[in-house]
C-alpha cells in the first residue's frame, strides 16, 4: 500500500535532509523528529515520514547531505589541480576550505550533533565513520595528485589543527576573532609545510 512505502522524489528528500540538519543545529539529536523536520521544511504533517523508513535513518541521510553541499565548487576542484604548486597556494586552499564550512554553520553544528549521537547508535557511528575517512582519503589523493609540498601526513595534521580551530569559531566565536583565525591557518601551514616558497619541481622544470 502507498502508505507503507518510502518516497523517492530527490528534490523533496533534498528539502527535507536540509530541514533536517536545521533541527539538528538548533535542537540537537533529541529534538530531530519527524514532525520538527516536516515544520522546518514547511510541508503537511507527515511528509518526511515518507521518505524515512525510520528516524535513524533520516540521522544518517542527514549526515551525508551535509558533505554533499560542503563539496568543493569545480572552480575550487580546477585550482588544486591547476594552481601552482606551492606553500601560498596551500595556504589559499586551506583559507577558502575553513570559510566555505565556517558559511554553513548550522550544517558543521548538525555534524557535531550526529558525531555525538554516533557514541550512542553504532550504526551511525559506522556511518559516519565511513564518510569520514573517505572524505579525509579524498583530501590526501587530491593533494598528492596535485603535487602540493607535504605528504599524507601534512594533510592529516591540516585536518586536525583547522578542524578544532572551525570547532572554536562556531560554537565560541569569541575565543579567537576573525583575525586571529586567519593568522592561525597560517601559523599552521607554516609548521607543517614550511615557511618557503619553493615550487615542486616537475619534469618540465628538471
Amino acid at each position: 500500500m502507498e502508505w507503507c512505502q518510502v518516497r523517492t522524489n530527490p528534490e523533496r528528500r533534498q528539502a527535507l535532509l536540509d530541514a533536517a540538519i536545521e533541527v539538528l543545529a538548533s535542537d540537537g539529536a533529541r529534538g530531530l523528529t519527524f514532525r520538527a523536520v516536516d515544520k522546518e521544511a514547511g510541508v503537511p504533517a507527515g511528509t518526511a515520514s515518507n521518505y524515512f523508513a525510520n528516524r535513524d535513518d533520516l540521522l544518517t541521510q542527514a549526515g551525508g547531505r551535509f558533505y554533499e553541499r560542503l563539496r568543493p565548487s569545480e572552480a575550487t576542484m580546477a585550482k588544486l589541480a591547476e594552481g601552482p604548486q606551492t606553500r601560498a597556494h596551500i595556504l589559499e586552499l586551506m583559507k577558502e576550505t575553513v570559510g566555505r564550512i565556517e558559511a554553513f554553520r548550522t550544517g558543521y553544528l548538525a555534524l557535531l550533533e550526529l558525531r555525538l549521537e554516533a557514541t550512542r547508535r553504532p550504526e551511525l557511528r559506522a556511518v559516519l565513520t565511513d564518510r569520514v575517512r573517505a572524505d579525509i582519503d579524498f583530501n590526501v589523493r587530491n593533494h598528492l595528485d596535485a603535487g602540493l609540498p607535504g605528504d599524507e601526513k601534512s594533510v592529516l595534521l591540516l585536518y586536525l589543527a583547522l578542524n578544532w580551530l572551525i570547532v572554536d569559531r562556531l560554537t565560541l566565536p569569541d575565543v579567537f576573532t576573525e583575525q586571529q583565525s586567519q593568522e592561525l591557518i597560517e601559523a599552521a601551514v607554516d609548521r607543517v609545510i614550511g615557511r618557503e616558497d619553493r615550487a615542486v619541481s616537475t619534469p618540465e622544470t628538471l
